[in-house]
């Protein structure tokens, strides 16, 4: 399992932010680079519970959505959350450095660590957060090509 936990994945997460650049188009999408950015930012800040999300019921049985969400490959163009629905331009810099703030943060906390906010879908383990993290963040730097 893929966890931004691992030092080796945070540190390459994190080199791929820095190497975005605030021209960079996306290969697939509609977000720009800063408004997916600032989607990621809300999804950490969910992960740390600095922002409450809607429960909503999962659009496939909890094992499934846990099936794909932690092990196949994530489709281009997936539904989001409207909370996580990124709307006009974005600051470029400052929601690269609130990112990479808010990656060292969720690192800094133990995975076995007490209880973790709720997702969207409802209680994740810190092992699961880490895993959604790295796969999420991955999925929009690929779909940026860094």
């Amino acid at each position: 399992m893929l966890l931004l936990h691992d030092p080796t994945v945070g540190h390459s997460i994190r080199s791929r932010i820095q190497a975005l650049s605030p021209t960079a188009h996306h290969r697939w999408g509609k977000m720009s680079v800063d408004q997916m950015l600032w989607h990621c930012n809300q999804v950490l800040s969910t992960s740390l519970g600095d922002m409450q999300v809607v429960q909503r019921l999962p659009p496939f049985p909890v094992p499934i959505l846990k099936l794909m969400l932690f092990h196949l490959p994530w489709p281009h163009g997936a539904p989001t959350a409207p909370e996580y629905k990124a709307e006009g331009p974005r600051a470029f810099e400052a929601e690269r450095t609130q990112c990479l703030e808010l990656i060292d943060r969720f690192t800094a906390r133990k995975l076995e660590e007490g209880t973790w906010a709720r997702s969207v879908f409802g209680a994740l383990s810190g092992r699961e957060w880490s895993c959604l993290h790295a796969r999420h963040l991955d999925h929009h730097l690929r779909q940026f090509s860094a």
